[in-house]
């Protein structure tokens, strides 16, 4: 924070100051750096940070926003990677840190009522004491919040066959910008009464409206899984068995992949043995009722096996389970160490699509000499696509910042998205207008207008 801008801010922190405590605000420069940024390592300083403790608190700070012309950003963990949380233009951080209960588990109706603060941990723990589970499962699972799994729209590996977050939410409590506090969706699985707010206010990344509480939909934890790793000569390949499991009739519960590059890097890093001639892998899991799991797990073992499979390995028991899903684990730590500060996409593409992508991907790192590493949800076209640069190198970022335009462009013509679950916060807004025309663009900022017309929450975001 400059202090330049203190002056100019003097009335509405002497407001704050009013309204809230000393154990809820946070105004010295050196205790607001932190919450000016989030996993995408950019940075701004907030002015200052609250920390409200019920709805009515953050009433008020929006209501004290809105009167001030006073911009706010709301922030849950920092986990995300395209700034979301970052407050780009200064203004305030409303973390949820503190609104972190989980006020009601009703298995009987297959729902929890938390507040945006909960980690997605808290609310696993929670629901499978009554033997369900809410279905997103992020990378950051174990850290990440409620409220900014919504924002996002983040999944994870389950997303293939249980949906995303707006597939697994029943309805919303919000507060708008004039500080209104409203009620979406129900709490029922059917309901059409009205426009479905709940699924916009999901994966609007906190431009439209707050979100003090939400209510889950929990899915029953399967009574048995079974794991499978598949290798084979190239990515080509794998892509090809990923098409093949997705078109039988059994679901896979988790399909997630690595290329080639990745498993050198492995290899290198964590001297894990994988079959010789294996350049791409596969990892599958299957869920369901104990009487017909082997059934299943033989089906998509059945359809992973074929040209170019170098080895297909069913787990036999939770020892095995874990030695199969070591390799998947030891990559986040090899791409740390090989370059830590490595630019990851995360496209998606029709699942049929994934070998042209791949292709495209390659002839790509081959033009711009990138060592470029592939990984993600293949079973949905969730691709994570990881560029090993150097940021302070300027030639680098030059090359990397042309080839992902180019990268862009192929995952459009592929009829694929810029985003499957990281969001466009600051990273990718300059793209949005090649996936959005300009009339459904019309349309968003006129929503944007109706909700937040002096455009306090979380301004320079998305598009």
């Amino acid at each position: 924070m400059s202090t330049s801008q203190l002056p100019l801010h003097s009335e509405f922190l002497a407001a704050l100051g009013q309204d809230f405590d000393a154990a809820q605000l946070m105004r010295d420069p050196a205790e607001c750096w932190t919450y000016g940024y989030d996993n995408s390592r950019l940075h701004q300083a907030p002015i200052a940070v609250v920390l409200p403790e019920n709805t009515a608190q953050v009433q008020t700070l929006l209501r004290l926003c809105q009167a001030h012309r006073v911009s706010l950003v709301v922030r849950g963990s920092g986990t995300g990677t395209a700034g979301a949380a970052v407050p780009a233009k200064g203004g305030v951080v409303m973390s949820t840190e503190r609104l972190n209960r989980i006020l009601r588990v009703d298995p009987d109706n297959r729902l929890m009522v938390v507040e945006p603060g909960v980690s997605n941990q808290a609310v696993q723990d929670a629901a499978a004491e009554h033997g369900f589970f809410w279905p997103p499962d992020p990378t950051s699972s174990a850290v990440c919040t409620i409220g900014g799994n919504i924002a996002c729209n983040a999944a994870g590996p389950r997303a293939v066959k249980y949906g995303t977050p707006r597939d697994n939410l029943l309805g919303l409590e919000i507060v708008t910008p004039s500080g209104e506090r409203i009620r979406t969706g129900t709490t029922t699985s059917k309901g059409v009464v009205g426009y479905d707010l709940t699924r916009l206010i999901a994966g609007s990344e906190g431009t439209l409206a707050v979100i003090t509480q939400a209510t889950l939909k929990l899915s029953p934890l399967a009574e048995a899984r079974r794991s499978l790793r598949a290798t084979y000569t190239d990515m080509h390949r794998a892509a090809e068995a990923v098409s093949r499991i997705m078109a039988q009739p059994v679901t896979p519960c988790a399909l997630e992949f690595m290329d080639g590059a990745a498993l050198a890097m492995i290899r290198d890093y964590a001297q894990i043995a994988l079959p010789q001639g294996a350049a791409a892998m596969l990892m599958i899991e299957v869920d369901g009722p104990a009487s017909c799991i082997d059934q299943a797990a033989a089906a998509v073992q059945s359809a992973a096996q074929g040209e170019g499979c170098v080895e297909c390995v069913l787990a036999r028991d939770q020892a095995e389970v874990a030695e199969l899903w070591r390799v998947r684990k030891a990559l986040s730590p090899a791409l740390r160490k090989v370059a830590p500060k490595k630019i990851n996409e995360d496209v998606v593409v029709p699942v049929s699509q994934i070998p042209g992508l791949i292709a495209g991907i390659e002839a790509l790192a081959r033009r711009f000499q990138i060592t470029i590493v592939n990984f993600g949800h293949a079973g949905n076209g969730n691709i994570h696509v990881n560029l090993l640069v150097d940021p302070d190198d300027p030639a680098q970022m030059a090359n990397a910042e042309a080839c992902l335009s180019e990268l862009f462009d192929l995952v459009l013509k592929l009829e694929g998205s810029l985003s499957g679950e990281h969001g466009i916060g600051l990273v990718k807004k300059a793209y949005v207008p090649r996936e959005i025309s300009p009339a459904a663009m019309a349309l968003m900022h006129g929503i944007k207008q109706v909700f937040d017309p002096l455009g306090i929450l979380n301004p320079g975001k998305g598009f």
